[in-house]
């Protein structure tokens, strides 16, 4: 963890703010506010990420993912006073600022509102925007809290306005802390209430990827790319199949390439993929460098509309599949799984991936899945064992020759 100790705000009195570093994708925040008697009077924990999707000056659109939060500061926050109640400020370099407000009632208190602003003047996050200027959304939340409890929602929050969607998961918040003491009775969100869609999972450790038998007919292979200014930046070529389970009831999708349009961004640690169509608001596929000589499939979040109208919706940032050196592509003709959570999987077929290091819009030198090495391994295995029985024939026929041109010379 890393503290930062900044100057008093005028209305809270010394603030202390503190972060703890997380994932490339995702980072959980973590902020502490003390007033005047050094008295915790405002707590919070949470992750998020944003999508912001703008027009560029060809007249294409484009999405922006950030995920990578490690450069936040907090100028602004306060906890509150006669005047103004509690207040969380996040900045994010100059580019991105986010706002939650508080209000307090006779025995609770209210998550009012938030708001997100991003600056389309930023050259290397829109390079190519039309509209150049500090945009904001402003998002009415209206969480009412018991005033000692601690608000807590480990699922998937998702809100959605103009151009710009905000995913927040693992929030712990309480405003107005009573004693300095942060309460440990939980004021639960609806969705960690229902435990049939508990997201997003973040195991420490997951399994590698498996080979699964096709619970439907293959999908079709479809090609995908991201470019920048300087190109095509991103390749995929793959089939989709989705397997999700909602109510126990198990949903098997193929995603049809030639009605899914698909964009994403590049940057140097990490790179988007992100699908969308008719039923699916979108499926992202954030890749990740670790160890600056290696790339991998970090993340995965999906948004989907299911045939009973409900809203099918999971993140994991916490992924480690389809592992390849820097400079390659990453290659596996067999059917494999990417366990996303216990409700949701995604099966791909004649998979080929290059995020990063793209040359002149070919793949590079891919590096095969352990399946497809363990398949390449079974004709030679055979050709092998072939080869020994005819060795072992051709022996056999030459000793027999010889014991037979022997016995003609004994008459």
């Amino acid at each position: 963890m890393v503290c930062f100790r900044l100057s008093p705000v005028p209305g809270s009195g010394l603030v202390v703010l503190c972060l703890i570093l997380g994932a490339i994708s995702s980072y959980a925040l973590e902020l502490n506010l003390t007033n005047s008697k050094n008295a915790t009077c405002l707590y919070a924990k949470w992750r998020m990420n944003f999508t912001i999707g703008y027009e560029t000056t060809s007249k294409s659109n484009k999405t922006v993912t950030i995920s990578d939060l490690g450069n936040a500061t907090y100028n602004g926050s306060i906890c509150g006073d006669d005047q103004n109640g509690p207040k969380i400020e996040v900045q994010f370099g100059s580019v991105f600022s986010w706002t939650v407000n508080f209000t307090k009632e006779k025995s609770t208190y209210l998550i009012e509102s938030i708001s997100f602003s991003y600056d389309t003047n930023d050259s290397t996050t829109f390079p190519d925007a039309k509209k150049k200027g500090i945009f904001t959304v402003h998002e009415p939340v209206a969480f009412r809290i018991p005033l000692n409890d601690i608000f807590r929602c480990n699922s998937m929050l998702t809100a959605e306005k103009k151009d710009v969607i905000q995913h927040y998961w693992d929030v712990h918040v309480q405003a107005f802390v009573q004693n300095g003491t942060v309460s440990t009775k939980e004021f639960l969100c609806d969705k960690d209430k229902t435990s049939t869609t508990v997201v997003p999972v973040t195991p420490t450790t997951l399994p590698s990827p498996t080979t699964t038998p096709a619970q439907k007919e293959k999908p079709e292979i479809g090609s995908y790319s991201v470019n920048n200014t300087n190109g095509t930046c991103l390749l995929a070529t793959m089939g989709l199949q989705l397997n999700m389970t909602q109510d126990k009831v198990v949903t098997v999708i193929n995603i049809k390439p030639n009605t899914t349009d698909f964009t994403g961004s590049c940057h140097s640690q990490t790179a988007l993929l992100r699908l969308n169509g008719s039923n699916i608001k979108y499926l992202d596929f954030v890749f990740a460098v670790k160890n600056e000589n290696r790339f991998y499939l970090k993340e995965v979040n999906v948004s989907m509309y299911l045939v009973n109208g409900s809203v099918f919706s999971i993140a994991n940032n916490n992924l480690s599949y389809w592992d390849a050196p820097l400079g390659s592509s990453y290659m596996c003709n067999k059917e494999q799984t990417v366990s996303v959570s216990g409700a949701f999987q995604i099966n791909t077929f004649y998979l080929r991936v290059q995020p990063f290091n793209v040359i002149e819009g070919k793949y590079s030198t891919a590096q095969d899945c352990s399946a497809d090495e363990d398949n390449f391994l079974v004709p030679i295995a055979v050709g092998a064992a072939l080869a020994g029985v005819l060795i072992l024939v051709l022996l056999i026929y030459l000793i027999g020759l010889k014991h037979h041109h022997t016995g003609y010379e004994q008459f």
